[in-house]
């Protein structure tokens, strides 16, 4: 049974701010025997799309640093590049992005380094062979790093369920390559009664793969499966075929996390913060209304683990009113499930098959 170390929300007095419980979280959780003297901490993140007010406050992220150093890691920020048509898909507006987001070094303390270079083109190929991948790509700075420590901002998302440290490490450093071999199996159609012809799904397609005759049309030879088409869409005319899909896409993206794992024994550690717990992921340029109310930050050195009890947590609460969730808002009810109506923990049972780690768990609150 996997350890999972939590602080909640809530403060009233000076050492029970949230800053402090994550400075608290790494020590209890054990992250400070992770590090040895001078080694290269990479701490992976999520900047945030620009418009998105919902990613993860860089504050927090400062109180990783500090602690990184204080044991004598050299911490670094990365990312890799989107596979989209965003503001995040090459290294010069990343950097731009993290910047407008408040991931200046006076904040953070910290260098930024794209994982996966300029134009996405700097990665490493790594043997996992598993069920659907014989090998991974992804970005080149997150493998030569000594350690790695996955900062997570959870919530849903629209192809994987949830977005948390499986979502940040395996499809987060995937090397724009990897994030198309992973999203392959993730083909969009058009439902011509809703489709208004506005062309804005055309528009951010990265591969020009939809035609605007009258409604729109995907062509499914071109089409790579990035899913921007049904983010962007204003009348949500366009879904994903799940029949297949999503398992894949889930599947697909824990055999990346395994990856990035591999050369990382006993040197990775994931935070998670379930605050603004968002229906959609920090990809997109704006940030609907949290589905529950914050709950707190978790702490592990098991991914599965650390996954399931936040969507646990998640599960728990009381739906917020004017949310998304309009069916299972008791504690209790699988208020994730119903956001996209995804099977989302299909990552976690197959991540606890290959070895990963563990669905079974126990809270420690500090």
């Amino acid at each position: 049974m996997s350890e999972v170390y939590f602080a909640k929300v809530g403060a009233s007095k000076h050492n029970e701010r949230l800053p402090n419980k994550v400075r608290q979280l790494f020590d209890k959780a054990g992250f400070n025997d992770l590090i040895t003297e001078k080694d290269m901490v990479a701490l992976k993140l999520h900047f945030g799309e620009p418009g998105n007010t919902t990613f993860l406050r860089p504050q927090f992220t400062r109180q990783i640093v500090d602690k990184v150093k204080e044991y004598g890691g050299k911490p670094f920020l990365t990312d890799a590049n989107t596979l989209y048509t965003g503001q995040r898909s090459n290294a010069v507006d990343h950097l731009n992005a993290a910047a407008l987001h408040g991931f200046l070094p006076a904040v953070v303390d910290a260098p930024i380094i794209i994982a996966d270079g300029l134009t996405g083109r700097d990665f490493v190929e790594v043997d996992v062979d598993l069920k659907h991948l014989k090998t991974v790509k992804f970005g080149a700075a997150a493998y030569h790093a000594d350690v790695i420590g996955a900062i997570s901002h959870f919530k849903c998302h629209v192809v994987g369920g949830i977005g948390g440290a499986i979502k940040n490490l395996g499809m987060g450093l995937g090397s724009r390559a990897g994030k198309q071999q992973m999203h392959s199996d993730t083909k969009p159609i058009v439902e011509g009664e809703k489709c208004i012809g506005c062309g804005t799904c055309a528009k951010w397609c990265p591969e020009d793969a939809i035609d605007i005759p009258d409604k729109a049309i995907i062509n499914q030879d071109k089409c790579i499966g990035c899913g921007e088409c049904l983010i962007q869409c204003p009348t949500k005319a366009i879904n994903v075929r799940w029949d297949a899909s999503s398992k894949n896409m889930q599947e697909k993206m824990v055999e990346y996390t395994y990856g990035v794992m591999k050369n990382k024994k006993d040197k990775t550690f994931f935070y998670n913060f379930l605050l603004d717990i968002t229906p959609d992921c920090d990809c997109v340029p704006w940030s609907g209304k949290q589905i529950v109310p914050d709950i707190g930050i978790m702490a592990s050195t098991d991914p599965i683990a650390i996954d399931q009890a936040s969507a646990d947590l998640v599960n728990q609460q009381t739906a917020n009113p004017g949310s998304k969730i309009k069916t299972n808002v008791n504690p209790g009810d699988d208020k994730i499930h119903e956001v996209h109506n995804i099977d989302w923990d299909l990552q976690l049972k197959y991540g606890e098959e290959i070895g990963l780690g563990s669905r079974q768990y126990k809270i420690i609150e500090i």
